[in-house]
């Protein structure tokens, strides 16, 4: 399965534990298109959306549009989390290229890649 950076896709995420998000909801794939569409890494990176708006770096909001989304929401970056390809039940659209960019930005963030102090 071929799934491009930025696609909005709705996934199977259960079972979970804690505060995981839970659920059948969409997601953000974030990882690189060439890795999602090798065989050989069944796996890719996605970070789940909420339909809460949040504030701060971590929680982009997303709007409707060529996303598939029919409200606006919130990429929930401290939720990302690596899942079988085979979770994926259909695509929906992709995010716009701001979107994608403040998405990797809260990614940047969270995971520490940004600029060294």
């Amino acid at each position: 399965m071929t799934v491009d950076r930025g696609s909005v896709v709705l996934v199977e995420l259960d079972p979970t534990v804690g505060h995981e998000q839970r659920g059948v909801r969409p997601c953000i794939v974030v990882s690189d298109p060439t890795v999602n569409a090798a065989q050989r890494f069944p796996l890719i990176a996605v970070v789940p959306v909420t339909g809460t708006v949040g504030t701060g770096a971590l929680y982009p909001v997303l709007v409707p549009g060529t996303s598939g989304l029919i409200k606006e929401s919130s990429a929930l970056i401290d939720h990302l989390r690596a899942v079988d390809k085979r979770r994926i039940r259909r695509i929906f659209g992709t995010v716009y290229a701001t979107e994608l960019a403040a998405i990797d930005q809260g990614l940047e963030l969270f995971l520490g890649l940004g600029a060294t102090q």
